[in-house]
């Protein structure tokens, strides 16, 4: 059973800063070089009614897929390097049809 994997997020940075811009594209080079990570997107987020600013989203085959991607090296590194130091705030959400 495919998951869609989400999590919207503040940043630390200001919005449109350089810092922001890097954190999302080493994001998105990270995640997507993780095997068994399909259709990855980052979006804004534009509702008032939110002070989360972005997402990530990506879609596994199924949990051991995953399961895989939780535990692989350069998920670990990114959430311990990257994400634990600059996301101020964030919301994770996995859904299955």
């Amino acid at each position: 059973m495919p998951i869609q994997h989400t999590v919207v997020f503040r940043l630390i940075h200001p919005a449109g800063s350089a810092e922001e811009q890097e954190f999302l594209a080493t994001g998105h080079a990270v995640l997507t070089s993780i095997p068994g990570v399909g259709d990855f997107t980052i979006r804004r987020q534009v509702s008032a009614k939110s002070d989360l600013t972005h997402q990530f989203s990506m879609v596994f085959a199924d949990q051991s897929v995953y399961d895989a991607y939780d535990a692989h090296p350069a998920h670990r590194a990114f959430v311990a390097e990257r994400w634990v130091p600059e996301v101020a705030e964030f919301q994770e959400y996995d859904f299955v049809e």
